[in-house]
């Protein structure tokens, strides 16, 4: 029952910001707002991905020399702070990852 009502709450607010947009077509937001906003993605995006890098098995820190999703997420940094280029970066991140796990010996084949 308690996963149903999850449920049902998420989709209620899912549903109330997305149809709010509709709801109010001329709402504008103020500078500052819309200031703030453009930097939502960038937020979003770390909050997801660097938990994945400092925690992959999602329960301790792995701060060590042989964490292939520490390694290869700086790696990416690297590569993104030289090339400015998004698919060298992910192209470039995936092959520093793949290698790292196949040279430590992580590659469950």
């Amino acid at each position: 029952m308690d996963i149903w009502l999850l449920i049902l709450g998420m989709l209620v607010i899912t549903f109330i910001t997305r149809y709010s947009l509709f709801a109010f077509p001329d709402l504008r937001f103020p500078p500052l707002i819309r200031q703030g906003l453009h930097y939502v993605p960038t937020a979003v995006l770390t909050a997801i991905v660097i938990p994945g890098m400092l925690m992959p098995d999602g329960q301790n820190w792995m701060l060590s020399w042989n964490n292939a999703y520490l390694l290869a997420g700086v790696a990416a940094i690297a590569i993104v702070a030289c090339t400015r280029h998004l698919l060298a970066t992910i192209g470039g991140g995936l092959l520093v990852f793949f290698l790292l796990r196949w040279a430590f010996g992580q590659l469950p084949i």
